[in-house]
């Protein structure tokens, strides 16, 4: 098991913390050649190195960009596709929750220019390489906070100036399963699904000031899941046969799990894959 990933790439966004860098590690131990995504460059060269002591792999690499700003998306794909020739596993994760309303570099809203226009134009920009890899994989990270998502296709992407929070949290993770169903049956021959890690003690919500930082903070202490056991799914939907066999799933503990019944439509979801198009200034 410890080189059973021996020669597959993996690309892995949000893997300075939590679940990503769970999850990051064990790819590694297993043998991967490893490219993660990193916003801080001081923060990530020390995970970087943490990985490659703990792993004993020295197969790590690093690129820096905000997944929130398209022209850091671009960058990293190009940067990635000019030193790789091919992409077994992308692993779409960073993401954040933003208790106050702001515009991203691009004008979209934060929340949704990060959990999902990010996850959107990276996938994207790197099709090519996916659809020329054997077995290649997307991983997504949705979640529960799904099932509160509205989808209102008119006010998404900048809502209107009101506030973002729990609501722009959960169209944002709604928006991540409605991508995985609509890239899944355009893209038959890569696997392609997204997951609830469960609440997980991570970083989360720790970007944020006040009450709610507090809450979330000492609620996971309390209740949480460690974020290996968080990072479980993804590895799952990364390595296993098994999950080889899926596309277009959301996943939670290892197995296809029931979403919104609004998360399985696929005019919705029609219509977020055609925004998102003209927001990223991209065409199928």
């Amino acid at each position: 098991m410890a080189n059973e990933l021996n020669g597959k790439v993996f690309l892995v966004t949000g893997a300075t913390e939590g679940i990503g860098k769970a999850a990051a590690l064990e790819f590694a131990k297993r043998g991967a050649t490893l490219v993660l995504v990193g916003r801080n460059k001081e923060k990530s060269e020390r995970v970087v190195a943490d990985l490659k002591s703990q792993s004993q792999n020295d197969k790590i690499d690093l690129l820096l960009g905000d997944m929130s700003k398209l022209a850091d998306v671009r960058a990293v794909a190009a940067a990635f596709s000019k030193k790789y020739d091919r992409l077994d596993v992308l692993v779409n994760n960073a993401g954040a929750y933003f208790a106050d309303y702001k515009l991203s570099p691009d004008g979209y809203e934060q929340t949704f220019a990060l959990n999902h226009l990010g996850y959107f134009l990276l996938t994207h920009e790197l099709l090519p390489l996916l659809r020329k890899t054997s077995g290649a994989r997307v991983v997504s990270t949705s979640s529960a906070a799904h099932q509160t998502g509205k989808m209102d296709l008119q006010t998404i992407a900048k809502r209107d100036g009101k506030s973002a929070g729990f609501s722009a949290y959960g169209d944002s993770k709604l928006c991540n399963i409605l991508f995985t169903r609509t890239l899944a049956q355009r893209e038959k021959g890569i696997a392609i699904n997204c997951f609830h890690p469960g609440f997980v003690q991570t970083g989360f919500g720790q970007n944020n000031e006040g009450l709610m930082s507090s809450l979330i903070r000492v609620t996971a202490k309390l209740f949480a899941r460690t974020p290996e056991k968080g990072a479980e799914t993804l590895i799952w939907l990364a390595t296993s046969s098994d999950a080889a066999k899926l596309s277009g799933e959301y996943c939670f503990d290892c197995k296809p799990h029931k979403s919104t019944k609004l998360a399985q439509d696929m005019t919705v979801a029609e219509g977020l894959w055609s925004l998102s198009e003209k927001l990223c200034g991209v065409s199928s």
